[in-house]
């Protein structure tokens, strides 16, 4: 059995049968999660007041949490207002990140603990390094490493780490695999 997987007015989780979703993993409301991708031990994706999309091929690794911001002039589904989370495909996000009302978009790599805020955009390629913190707005370039609490740029990827990144995704996606062959029998 996948983890908690609760409605939240009215508005059921939509999970593709290929997503792995660890049995201590909760996921609420208006959330979206795609082929392939995987939802690990102890995370979190709370799509109460606003939505949440996760692409296919993704990983959200053990402790992640994933939210929203509201919208104050009302009921996001009637206004469209808010903040809501985008993660794309292959995204790799580290063990006990924080997401949170922004967008990282396909082949981003989320280093542990790293905490992306309201509004930022984590372009695809790009790296935040383990315990980052990217403050509200901003925007991690393509092809960038940035680290340090608050984030900044600290150089660009090699072209070894930039191969590098669909590895990682791989891994996941295979284990994954192996994991839900083992609960299906």
């Amino acid at each position: 059995m996948p983890g908690m997987i609760l409605p939240f007015r009215g508005i059921t989780p939509k999970i593709h049968d290929d997503a792995f979703i660890a049995e201590t993993a909760v996921i609420i409301g208006d959330v979206e999660v795609g082929a392939g991708s995987s939802v690990w031990y102890g995370c979190v994706l709370r799509g109460d007041v606003n939505r949440i999309r996760v692409g296919s091929g993704t990983n959200l690794q053990d402790g992640t949490i994933v939210h929203v911001n509201h919208d104050r002039a009302g009921d996001y589904r009637e206004t469209g207002g808010g903040m809501p989370t985008t993660i794309g495909d292959d995204v790799t996000v580290g063990h006990q990140a924080l997401i949170h009302a922004c967008t990282v978009e396909s082949g981003a790599f989320i280093g542990m603990a790293a905490v992306i805020m309201d509004g930022a955009v984590v372009e695809g390629q790009a790296m935040v390094a383990a315990g980052a913190l990217v403050t509200p707005g901003k925007r991690v370039g393509a092809r960038q490493l940035w680290g340090g609490r608050p984030a900044k740029p600290m150089r660009d990827l090699t072209d070894d780490e930039l191969a590098g990144l669909p590895y990682l995704s791989d891994h996941y996606q295979g284990t994954a695999a192996c994991y839900l062959e083992e609960r299906r029998g």
